[in-house]
């Protein structure tokens, strides 16, 4: 019998963030500190708004695009927080998650031979998406010393006359670096030079620490070349609701939601009917989780400090990224041997580039006294190789 597997599928490399979690399910005693996810229980009032959709039977398909209320309030939310205006008719469509949302994105602008430029360290599936839909990914080394912000001449230095599309992460995972206004106008001169376009992931936009998010999408001229894409997981605490949005030009949604229609129909009802309450009334308490995050990542920095450890300060998402270099260990083996010895689980830089290794990424989306003990097992564990 013939490998019925695509070549392309196989010579993906699996995603690196999961294999420490799968030991640590099994380890007791053990402190994850490695997923992304909010520590925070949905909001009441949300998960109320859900249950009163089941209760009522709205257990129906909606619109491929979502609920005609629900691209209204993300309209809404989008002028209110970045003064852009997107028709909720033909600039929004809703997508099980923003992954969804990431992966129709290239799937509707690629064409073989194009490539993607992706700054990394970044989210794990930016370059698989890409390659799936048939692109060169094009990867950009950010810095430490930049404090890993996407600076013009890196920018400059990777696009070629087959550069098509340029993925903007910020505020990033895993790195927790932020990109302020002053820095998107510098690049956004580049990318209308160069005639790119941009993927805008934003998911982390409400968790940040260092005055208010600022969309590219927002600067002059950007708009009408920029995806930006967004959802409830983060912000929310509604990670296992799969919800997330997309809003641009309405000549490339419609293609988005067009693979969107053939591939999943329509994002999850229920989700759909919480996610408009969740924009009504959720302000307040995103307010409260962005505060409580703020409290634990300077309680992290601070412990960073006391132990030597260096880590530049991120201002966004809710990841530190310490380095740790000084060890003479990659990032794999470092984090293994925490893991074996204390008991806390990190993820390797590298899970998101090799231009990562001599990092970890650490989530502060845990409780403090988690993190207070995590903190203790992992000094223990430097101060061992300190002396060694």
């Amino acid at each position: 019998m013939r490998n019925f597997l695509s070549d392309k599928v196989v010579n993906l490399k699996p995603s690196g963030i999961r294999k420490f979690f799968d030991i640590v399910t099994e380890m007791e005693d053990a402190i994850s500190l490695g997923v992304g996810e909010p520590d925070f229980d949905t909001p009441w009032f949300i998960r109320d708004e859900g249950i009163y959709s089941l209760e009522k039977g709205r257990t129906f398909y909606t619109s491929n695009s979502g609920l005609k209320d629900l691209r209204k309030e993300i309209s809404n939310y989008i002028q209110r927080t970045q003064q852009i205006n997107y028709n909720p008719d033909n600039e929004i469509v809703v997508t099980v998650g923003g992954s969804e949302a990431i992966d129709i994105c290239l799937r509707a602008v690629i064409n073989p031979g194009d490539e993607v430029v992706i700054p990394q360290p970044s989210y794990v599936s930016y370059e698989p998406c890409s390659v799936l839909a048939g692109a060169k990914p094009v990867i950009i080394k950010l810095k430490n010393e930049n404090e890993f912000r996407l600076k013009p001449d890196e920018l400059l230095n990777a696009v070629t006359d087959k550069s098509k599309v340029l993925i903007l992460p910020y505020p990033n995972n895993p790195t927790g670096a932020i990109m302020e206004k002053e820095d998107l106008e510098k690049i956004a001169k580049i990318i209308k030079e160069k005639d790119l376009l941009v993927l805008s992931d934003e998911i982390y936009s409400a968790l940040t620490y260092k005055g208010r998010h600022v969309s590219i999408a927002s600067v002059d001229g950007m708009k009408e070349r920029t995806i930006l894409i967004n959802g409830f997981s983060k912000a929310y605490a509604m990670t296992g609701w799969r919800l997330g949005y997309a809003c641009g030009p309405k000549n490339l949604i419609k293609q988005m939601t067009k693979i969107h229609q053939f591939a999943i129909m329509c994002a999850p009802t229920t989700s759909q009917y919480a996610a408009v309450e969740a924009l009504k009334k959720g302000d307040e308490e995103v307010e409260k989780m962005r505060q409580s995050y703020n409290q634990r990542r300077r309680f992290l920095m601070d412990a960073f400090k006391k132990m030597n450890l260096d880590c530049f300060e991120p201002y966004g998402a809710f990841y530190v990224f310490p380095c740790i270099k000084e060890f003479n260990m990659t990032s794999e083996e470092f984090a293994t041997r925490l893991l074996r010895e204390e008991k806390v689980a990190v993820v390797p830089g590298t899970a998101f580039g090799d231009c990562a290794e001599g990092y970890l990424r650490i989530s502060y989306a845990y409780s403090i006294d988690n993190l207070k003990e995590a903190l203790f097992r992992l000094e223990k564990f430097i101060n061992r190789l300190r002396v060694s």
